[in-house]
């Protein structure tokens, strides 16, 4: 199976004045890489901004990627997105899904969770969840609020725990990634990996992700 591989957007780090039209450039270069997803993860940002900006990433990708929008599903239904990410201090899920499926949004509507352990995945599936996101798998400065990395055992537990597509994140681009893939997760997500590497470099990377894991599919 293909993996999911997913930008995680982080404006702030990209410094520049100019950093939303900066972003878009990114999401553009991400996808013509090989990104399947890009999650708007921008806390600071107003919900107009941040429709504005959902809005503006859905027309830049024009419809070879998903977008998704953090915690915001007011903002992620506005904008026609394909979805949208819960974190932890987020709406619960269970109560999102139920509302969501009620005629609320469309039948493909994804729903992620980040969760950090076994039993908050097992919670995610339980409540209807799309996917979760399982990390940091690796060290990583911007998940360094989450705690200590939780390593390859533990990512490998949590995605024979659960049956939706466990999403890697934290410290996972390069050789990392592979190595989370071969632990069973059915993608990565990263923000450094696609704001730090130039685009020959991340088609580069993005490439033999793609070509490693279809080469262990076919043995």
């Amino acid at each position: 199976m293909t993996p999911i591989v997913c930008y995680v957007t982080g404006r702030e780090s990209l410094g520049a004045a100019d950093s939303t039209e900066k972003l878009l450039a990114r999401i553009r270069a991400a996808v013509s890489a090989g990104a399947d997803w890009v999650q708007i993860r921008e806390r600071d940002m107003t919900a107009r901004e941040l429709l504005a900006l959902a809005k503006a990433a859905i027309a830049a990708v024009a419809g070879r990627a998903r977008v998704l929008v953090n915690d915001r599903i007011d903002v992620a239904l506005a904008a026609g997105a394909a979805g949208v990410h819960l974190r932890g201090s987020s709406v619960p899920a269970g109560e999102a899904v139920l509302w969501l499926r009620s005629g609320n949004a469309p039948s493909d509507f994804m729903v992620g969770v980040s969760c950090h352990s076994l039993d908050e995945a097992g919670e995610a599936e339980r409540s209807g969840a799309t996917y979760v996101f399982f990390g940091p798998v690796f060290e990583t400065p911007a998940k360094k609020e989450f705690g200590a990395p939780q390593g390859i055992a533990k990512l490998t537990e949590v995605c024979r725990g659960v049956h939706i597509p466990v999403i890697a994140i934290g410290g996972v681009s390069g050789a990392r990634g592979l190595e989370c893939l071969r632990a069973g997760a059915s993608g990565i997500a990263a923000i450094r990996m696609f704001q730090e590497l130039d685009v020959p470099q991340l088609k580069a990377a993005l490439a033999q992700i793609h070509d490693r894991a279809n080469s262990d599919s076919s043995h």
